[in-house]
């Protein structure tokens, strides 16, 4: 009698995950009004004054998002070691009307110090998935959630965005910023970082900053949803830490 096969093999996850406008492009989801959020009915007529592209077509979230942090590394000197095209802006679709909880979130794709790999007990290595889009390796994903963020006051967002990209390390090798002390991430502090954040946000907007890349966060997810019809981001799965099979390497 021969062996039994299961009916449902494990398929080992990629190490590598790829996508291409040509063949296989980065997957878009329509954001959703978390279930028993109360519905905006009145104030959806965003000024007209405020661009946030074709009408007729969804806003793409993620490609707004994308132009904007390319503009404010180029005026900001603490961000100028910020390479956008190797940062993928994606979100995550909120489960809750609450405004309070995540707004998002910056993801390395290296261990400390920019490793690809780090050691397993008992032997062995772990590898965080490698992202590439078009013929870019990603060292951050940047993750929002949606549509809390886009229910933040206009300052708020702008901190937001300045907390994420602060966290990039300045070796921009795939790990995070680290301080000194115990508080690694945000300083001894979390207030006096985010005054920190508010103050870079500020000097940004007053020093050349091109408003109809902005335009959008002075508007909330239902003006959006009503003026495009639709809200759409990418949506990629977060990073997996795998084992990887061979011998000890890079450490």
């Amino acid at each position: 009698m021969g062996r039994t096969q299961p009916l449902h093999e494990e398929v080992p996850l990629p190490l590598e995950l790829r996508w291409s406008a040509a063949d296989n492009p980065l997957p878009l989801r329509t954001v959703r009004l978390p279930a028993r959020a109360r519905r905006q009915t009145t104030g959806l007529e965003a000024p007209p004054w405020l661009a946030t592209g074709p009408v007729d077509k969804p806003f793409d979230f993620s490609g707004r998002v994308r132009a904007l942090c390319a503009d404010i590394v180029r005026h900001c000197a603490d961000l100028k070691h910020i390479d956008i095209s190797r940062l993928l802006f994606g979100m995550t679709q909120a489960r809750s009307g609450r405004q309070h909880g995540l707004q998002a979130r910056v993801t390395p794709m290296r261990f400390r110090h920019g490793r690809l790999t780090r050691a397993r007990r008992g032997g062995g290595l772990y590898q965080v998935q490698r992202y590439f889009v078009e013929q870019h390796e990603m060292l951050y994903l940047v993750t929002f959630c949606l549509p809390r963020f886009l229910d933040q006051d206009f300052d708020d967002k702008f901190i937001t965005l300045f907390h994420e990209l602060y966290h990039i390390s300045p070796g921009f090798e795939g790990d995070l910023r680290r301080h000194e002390g115990r508080c690694a991430l945000h300083t001894h502090s979390k207030r006096l970082y985010d005054a920190h954040m508010a103050h870079l946000a500020r000097a940004y907007l007053s020093n050349g900053a091109d408003r109809s890349l902005h335009a959008f966060l002075r508007l909330n997810f239902a003006q959006l949803q009503h003026r495009h019809g639709s809200v759409v981001g990418v949506v990629v799965p977060r990073p997996r830490l795998l084992p990887i099979p061979g011998p000890r390497g890079n450490q």
